[in-house]
């Protein structure tokens, strides 16, 4: 991989991403699950960083790149709502009344 981990700092975009990891990907599944598998990879890569603060940039490089294929590879199987990424899909709403709260006499 001749990038380097300042050119990957730059990145913006999903695609961007992809592209600079030379990793197919379907358009589609980009577009309906790109917050979530960006979300995905960027707790994947901070636990890459915590994990290992002195590695070597290429190296670094190659873990993100294994991290994005995993954070991509879930959205293949799994729905954002079965992820729960997002503090959206952890709350209550508050105007909403369950079935199961409902006692009857």
């Amino acid at each position: 991989m001749t990038q380097a981990l300042s050119d990957f700092k730059k990145l913006m975009d999903a695609e961007e991403y992809f592209q600079f990891f030379q990793l197919p990907f379907d358009e589609q599944i980009v577009n309906v699950n790109r917050l979530h598998i960006l979300k995905k990879f960027s707790q994947l890569v901070a636990k890459i960083d915590a994990a290992f603060p002195d590695i070597e940039p290429e190296e670094k490089l190659n873990q993100y790149r294994e991290a994005l294929q995993q954070a991509y590879s879930v959205f293949l199987t799994s729905t954002a709502v079965e992820q729960k990424l997002f503090k959206v899909f952890n709350e209550k709403p508050k105007n909403v009344v369950l079935l199961s709260e409902i006692e009857s006499d």
